[in-house]
């Protein structure tokens, strides 16, 4: 059984993994065995903590940083990623941004900064990324999606249409990879205990409600992502395509 989840001599790319989701996602996947590439806008060049946790796994870690919200720059990072590490087993889709303003007043920067960061980047790295997974016929593609994959959420609709956007992407990747011997998934988290949930969790009212819908009755903490990202990383879910995993504590079951 365990041979189902061990990912040694894999390599592993998990964007936005300096905290929170991302870097206990990339932590997990150190644990059974990959060596791991991390990227994020502000990832230290060494010494991060992530780095250290990998590191300490006894598995690699060589870091890069990236504004995914920047076209050319991310073009740059693929291009120099394509050099340095030309085998890319699995790619964890993570790296992500959310702006808050209500509907009526959300400018076009921030429209235009989340999508950025959270679909197109999302997609160019997949298509870029996935051309060497198919030429391989074999490889794992996990976006990290959201409850607003199905809900539309507050004051927060860049970031509602993203992550509905993504929801479709990793059904269509799923469709026409499937056969090929690549896998694309997702993960949605609910409402979890990170810097995205800060000021939610500081306002006593939302806090509540949140909880009180919430069948496990607390919130989400990273590293109740380390079994789906592992499940989704190995062979364990060589049949499973295009599918959402939620990881909510039940929210979507209430």
């Amino acid at each position: 059984m365990q041979d189902l989840f061990d990912l040694k001599g894999k390599t592993a790319l998990v964007t936005g993994c300096k905290r929170g989701i991302g870097q206990a996602m990339a932590v997990a996947l150190a644990s059974a065995g990959a060596n791991i590439i991390g990227v994020s806008a502000t990832l230290e060049k060494s010494g991060s903590e992530v780095e250290k946790a990998v590191t300490a796994l006894g598995r690699t870690f060589k870091a890069y940083q990236c504004d995914f919200a920047d076209r050319d720059a991310l073009y740059a990072f693929i291009a120099q990623l394509k050099q340095e590490a030309p085998v890319i087993d699995i790619l964890v889709n993570n790296a992500g941004t959310i702006l808050r303003k209500p509907a009526a007043e959300h400018p076009d920067e921030y429209w235009d900064a989340v999508i950025n960061t959270n679909l197109n980047a999302q997609f160019i790295l997949t298509r870029e990324i996935g051309k060497g997974m198919l030429a391989r016929g074999s490889g794992k593609v996990i976006f990290t999606a959201s409850l607003l994959t199905f809900q539309g959420g507050i004051n927060v609709p860049g970031y509602a249409a993203s992550k509905g956007a993504v929801g479709s992407l990793v059904k269509a990747f799923a469709n026409e990879w499937a056969g090929r011997g690549v896998n694309v998934n997702a993960i949605a988290p609910g409402y979890i205990a990170t810097d995205n949930t800060a000021a939610l969790r500081a306002d006593e009212k939302r806090s509540a409600a949140i909880l009180d819908r919430i069948p496990a009755g607390r919130w989400g903490e990273p590293e109740d992502f380390k079994g789906p990202v592992i499940f989704l990383a190995s062979a364990a879910s060589d049949y499973v395509h295009g599918t959402i995993l939620t990881v909510d504590g039940g929210w979507m079951g209430r």
